[in-house]
């Protein structure tokens, strides 16, 4: 079967051979796009809480900025989700980096004049690259076989390790680039972020052609291509229609939740027992090189022993790590190790999830279904940070890992119940 004018206008047919040497191309590009932005984001994330204390005179208003960006990644998430469903891949990506950039550019203008509510509205626009970020994963699935989506989604997730080791480290040098100018040195980050996303989104509108997106349509069964299968209702019904599906869902919001419930306050904690900000630095970096360096590690396991598997495995190395973070105390290295699987586990949700939610919708409800997680996931991790604080502030940060460890219980049981309730059958598996 060829893919007609409809899997992107401005190329050749694709056919069913042409797939390998394509996904290939895609994922290239894909991980191009995470290095870039994945540089961008936590630029200036790093410098966020303290430009707002600066504008804002207070010390209490410092965590708006970041919760402001979170905010705008998950807002976006289903009018990204729509676009794509209607238009591609492409044009949501390039327009969700444009939003970003224009956002940092909002968060230099906010600087300049010193206006705490336009610095929280280029927040939340700079969050769109995030989300930007976050849907490349499922972009490179498209066009994967079904036995490699898991390792398609894990070399995207992988892309950004270098963004997230390098860019809280080029804060400083990115602040001073901008000495003796009209523009705050604080601000300075958001400009280069700004650039870095005009230049992501550029690569992405020369590049990613075909659209992965609509050449995974056209190439669909024909009884896949229904335009009402499209729609954001569509995504909602097919959730609710697969408890593969669901379950994907509450793994990867789940798994997101109790991660970043847990990382946000373990630097105060470290704190409290005596840390410094070195040795604090190098608990989150250990943290980050969980997250990201070996998901293609988990991309191979969910591809080999299945999504559920991994899925087990996730809450196993969560809940260890609650464990081992929350009974630390004093002793530094037990909470570098907690965080390190802190984040393993994180990989090992995120990668996993995303394939399993991929295989268990129709290849036309997939980008809304997709948009649906983003928003689900982002939202629930904005309350869980904000109830973070609240926990570690009235009963200390034992109690915070136990109410995250308590997060994972219903995960593992729905993936117990759908394992034995609803086994996979070779029909979905080979979608």
């Amino acid at each position: 079967m060829s893919a007609g004018p409809a899997a992107d206008r401005t190329s050749a047919p694709v056919t069913l051979a042409d797939l390998p040497a394509l996904q290939r191309r895609t994922s290239a590009v894909l991980i191009a796009s995470q290095l870039l932005s994945g540089v961008g984001v936590p630029i200036s994330i790093a410098l966020a809480p303290v430009l707002a204390t600066e504008i804002s005179g207070t010390e209490s208003l410092s965590g708006f900025a970041s919760t402001a960006s979170v905010i705008g990644t998950a807002l976006v998430s289903l009018p990204l989700a729509a676009l794509m469903t209607a238009r591609g891949r492409r044009p949501g990506l390039v327009l969700a980096y444009v939003i970003g950039a224009a956002g940092a550019a909002l968060v230099v203008l906010a600087a300049s004049v010193r206006s705490f509510p336009l610095l929280m509205l280029g927040m939340a626009a700079f969050g769109a690259a995030s989300s930007a970020n976050l849907q490349a994963r499922f972009a490179a699935s498209d066009l994967a076989e079904p036995g490699r989506r898991a390792r398609a989604i894990s070399l995207v997730v992988w892309a950004s390790t270098l963004g997230a080791v390098l860019g809280p480290n080029l804060s400083a040098p990115a602040s001073r680039s901008f000495a003796g100018t009209s523009i705050p040195q604080t601000a300075g980050p958001f400009v280069w972020a700004g650039a870095v996303f005009l230049l992501t989104a550029a690569l992405v509108a020369v590049l990613l052609r075909p659209d992965p997106l609509l050449t995974a349509r056209s190439l669909a069964a024909p009884g896949e291509q229904t335009r009402a299968g499209r729609s954001l209702r569509a995504g909602f019904a097919a959730v609710k229609a697969s408890p593969r599906a669901r379950l994907a869902l509450v793994t990867i919001a789940v798994s997101h939740t109790t991660m970043v419930s847990i990382m946000v306050m373990t630097p105060v904690d470290l704190g409290h027992h005596g840390a410094g900000l070195q040795l604090v630095g190098l608990v989150i970096s250990g943290h980050i090189a969980g997250m990201f360096a070996f998901s293609p590690v988990m991309g191979w396991l969910a591809d080999r022993l299945g999504r559920l598997s991994v899925i087990g495995l996730a809450a196993g190395l969560l809940s260890v790590a609650a464990l081992l973070a929350g009974t630390a105390g004093p002793n530094h290295a037990q909470s570098a190790a907690g965080l390190f699987l802190l984040g393993l586990g994180w990989s090992a949700g995120m990668v996993s999830g995303s394939a399993l939610l991929t295989d268990s919708v129709p290849q036309p409800a997939r980008a809304a279904v997709q948009g649906l997680s983003d928003l689900t996931m982002n939202t629930a991790a904005g309350l869980g940070g904000a109830v973070a604080g609240l926990i570690m502030s009235q009963a200390g940060y034992g109690w915070l890992n136990a109410v995250g460890a308590a997060l994972l219980l219903p995960m593992a049981a729905l993936a117990l119940f759908t394992s034995r309730r609803h086994p996979v059958k070779a029909s979905a598996a080979a979608r």
